[in-house]
Parts: C-alpha cells; structure tokens; sequence
C-alpha cells in the first residue's frame, strides 16, 4: 500500500512538472493584456476546421460513415465546422484593434504602424515560409518548376487566394492565411480614417464611441457590396460598367478573391464585427462601471450569448440548404441571398458569443480558460496550417490499409492521430520557429520604443535649453 501511494506522488508530480513546463514554453511570462479565455474561444475555432475537415476526409477520400443519415439539425452542424475560419477573423479584428480603438476613443498615442508590422511578419511568416518550404518540397515540388513561379510568388507575397491557380493549392487553409494577412496590411490605414472621422465629429468617448459604430457599419457594408459585386461580375464577366477592363481585374483581385472558385470577398464585415466588440470592450475597461454600457452588457451576456448560439444555428440550417436543397424549406428560395450576407450572418452570431463571454460573469468564461483547451489555442496556428495536409497523409499511409476494421474505429483513429501525431509536431514547430521569432519581435518592439522614449527626451532637454 506503502508503494503504490508513493508512485502515486509520484506519478502526480511528473504530471505537476509536464504542465508547468509546457504553461512557461506555450504562454512565457503571463501578462495582464492576457485574455485567457479568448485562447479558448481560439482553440475552439482550430477544431471546428479540424472537425470538418475530417468529416470531408471521412465521406470524400474514404466513405466511412454518412452524416447526411443523421438528424437534419446534427448533419447541418457537421457541415458548418469550416465556419471556424469566421472566428478566426472576429478574434483578429478584436485582438489588432484594441490599441486603435484606445487611442481613438480616449485620445491616447496612436499606436506605431512600423512596430504594428514588425510584429505580424514576425509572428506570421516564419512558420509560414518553412511549412510552404517543407509542403512545397514533400507534397507538391510541382511548384518548382519555372512554369509555376507565377503560382510562387503568390504563394510567397500572400496573395495566394485571388488567383485560381493558386487557390486552396498546395495546402487547402492557406487562403485563409492570404485574407488575415491582407487584413493586416490595410489595418493601420483602416484605422487612421476611422480615427479621423470620430475625433471629427465627437468629442467625448461616449460619442466617439457611437461614431465608431457607424464608422465600422460602413466598413462592414462594403465588405457586403464587394461580395454581391465579385459575384455579380464573375457571372457576367463582360459587364464592365464602361471601365477598363485592368479596373474590373483589380478589383477583383484585391477586394474580391479568386473567381468561380468558392471564395467570396475578403470577409471584411468579419473583421469589423471583431473591431466593434473591441470597442465596447475597451471603453467599458476604461471607463468603468460610471457608464449605462459598463453596468449593461455584463447582465445582458447570458442573452447575448444564447441569441448568438440561435443565430449560429440559423445560419447552420441555411448552410446545409444549400448542400441538400430542401432540407430546411424556410430557406429553399434564399440561397442566392447567403451567398451575399452568409458570412456575414455567421460573423455576427460569433461575434455576439465572443461579447457574451468577455462580458459575462466568470462561470460563462472558466470553460475556455480551461488549460488544456488554451494550449491548443496558443498552438492553433501551427495546427491549422498542418492538419488537413496530415490528415490525408493518414488516409493515404494508414486508413487504406485497415478497409476491414470498425468504421467507427477508423474515426477515431483520424482524432488520435490529431493528438497524438500532429500537435506534438506542431508543438516542436512552435518551438524551433514561432517562439524564437515572437520573442525576437517582442524584443526588438521594445527596444525601438525605448530607443524612441530616449530620442524624445533629449529633444525635449534641447528645447528646454
């Protein structure tokens, strides 16, 4: 008895060292800008891709199991897993406009476009330039060849989801990838025109506050117009409006995205969405609980939150319409019309889920602050590059050769081997890469800044002399 309570100490202090060090090697030193649950919020989007990415596999590559056999509700949900790509982009435009929205609405520095860029190259494209290296070299060296440096370039500038092809080549999330880094790139500006117009017309930050969601539904407008206007020009590729037909190709490519190809717009409402939850949640950190909103929200989370979860399922129903017309009748003759506000439709009912859970009280946050489900989420970048590339290397090496086993033993396999094979990998890629560059960008920010805090100084001890 003697023994087995001592390995049970033990076994539990093996189990204390593992998470504390793999807590210090995914999260570092912690920081109060932390939002622990948004990590879980994160983790939760990487496994709806995964999920629908292995349900794809599961009924595509090889037919294991039918999830249109299931009930009507159910089937629509397994079908909408690729939705996850919807909050990536909410959770992008919260997280990057935080600063902007400080210092727009209660006149704080504007935040340094050089450092804004610094850090995304750094903490975006060395894991992404060795995984497409290493794709490119093990599933696709096609892309080498003299005829596809065209295809390469795109690949290497990000660009990659505007041209067909290009499009969900070598590594189907990769677009995906394009549409954030586009975002990031038109962020700064994006921002400064915003600011621009709030400080015009408002004074306080309640008013400014109230512009800026004006400012963001505008935004969020044209995201809807650039959508319904790449359909439109894709289906009647000769209507031109009288413009030139390079005007007609530009817009296409950099508003729009690769034509005929599934793609539709840069999913700008998307990332408004993010921006406008970013400013409720700086203003009422700021202000406190002296405001109408402050005391509001908080009580209206639980509501917030059940009516984002009706709205997702909404939006679940009306998706899987599409793929089984008749299945939900109420949306048979509206199909044409997600197609223009889907995205939209889905961003919203994320949005108001993602608000709840800042908001709300700490019962609604503690499960995606679970560690565990964070750890995942600090890792989803690295999982959601790889996945679905390893997935049908399993498929390929593994699953054909196991045709008599249980089908819904094969499942799972396909959910072991994400476990067990591919976040371990992703774990060593965001140690060798991702970790050395986000700490080399932390860095150099922070020296840059000092160095600029000093510069200031003397100029002002000159002007006082």
């Amino acid at each position: 008895m003697q023994s087995f309570s001592n390995l049970y100490h033990w076994a539990g202090g093996v189990y204390q060292r593992v998470v504390q060090g793999l807590t210090s090697l995914l999260e570092g030193k912690s920081q109060k800008s932390n939002i622990a649950s948004l990590d879980g919020v994160r983790a939760l989007a990487c496994l709806f891709v995964v999920a629908y990415h292995i349900t794809l596999v599961t009924t595509q590559d090889i037919r294991l199991w039918y999830p249109e056999k299931l009930p009507q509700l159910l089937s629509s949900l397994i079908y909408s897993g690729d939705t996850g790509v919807n909050l990536f982009f909410i959770l992008s435009g919260f997280l990057l406009f935080m600063p902007y929205a400080k210092a727009l609405l209660f006149e704080k520095d504007w935040p340094s476009i050089r450092y804004f860029y610094i850090r995304r190259a750094l903490r975006i494209l060395p894991a992404y330039y060795v995984s497409l290296c290493l794709m490119i070299m093990f599933f696709k060296p096609y892309f080498l060849h003299l005829n596809r440096l065209h295809d390469l370039f795109l690949f290497l500038t990000l660009f990659m989801d505007s041209s067909l092809t290009t499009f969900k080549q070598i590594n189907g999330p990769f677009w995906t990838l394009a549409v954030e880094w586009q975002f990031y790139l038109l962020l700064p500006f994006l921002a400064f025109g915003i600011a621009w117009l709030v400080r015009l017309t408002s004074k306080t930050p309640s008013a400014r506050l109230f512009s800026l969601m004006i400012c963001l539904g505008i935004v969020m407008a044209w995201g809807i117009f650039t959508r319904y206007l790449g359909i439109y020009l894709t289906q009647h590729p000769n209507m031109t409006f009288h413009l030139p037909h390079i005007v007609i190709k530009l817009f296409l490519f950099f508003c729009y995205g690769a034509s005929n190809a599934g793609l539709h717009g840069k999913f700008l409402e998307d990332f408004a969405l993010g921006m406008l939850v970013s400013g409720f949640f700086i203003y009422v950190c700021t202000i406190g609980s002296t405001s109408s909103i402050s005391r509001t929200l908080p009580r209206l989370s639980p509501l917030l939150f059940i009516g984002g979860i009706f709205l997702l399922l909404v939006m679940a129903a009306w998706k899987y319409d599409q793929r089984m017309p008749q299945t939900w009748p109420l949306f048979t003759n509206k199909l044409t019309l997600y197609d223009y506000i889907g995205e939209f439709g889905w961003g919203l009912g994320y949005a108001l889920c993602v608000a709840a859970i800042l908001f709300g009280a700490s019962w609604l946050k503690r499960p995606f602050e679970w560690t565990p489900l964070r750890w995942i989420g600090l890792l989803s970048y690295g999982i959601y590059m790889w996945h679905l590339l390893l997935l049908e290397t399993f498929t390929k090496l593994v699953v054909v050769h196991l045709q008599g086993w249980k089908h819904f033993i094969l499942y799972s396999l396909y959910w072991g081997w994400l476990f067990v094979f591919i976040i371990p990998c992703i774990l060593l890629l965001f140690t060798l890469v991702e970790k050395p560059w986000i700490w080399l960008g932390d860095r150099w920010t922070r020296k840059l800044k000092s160095e600029q805090f000093l510069a200031h100084r003397v100029l002002d001890l000159d002007a006082r002399l």
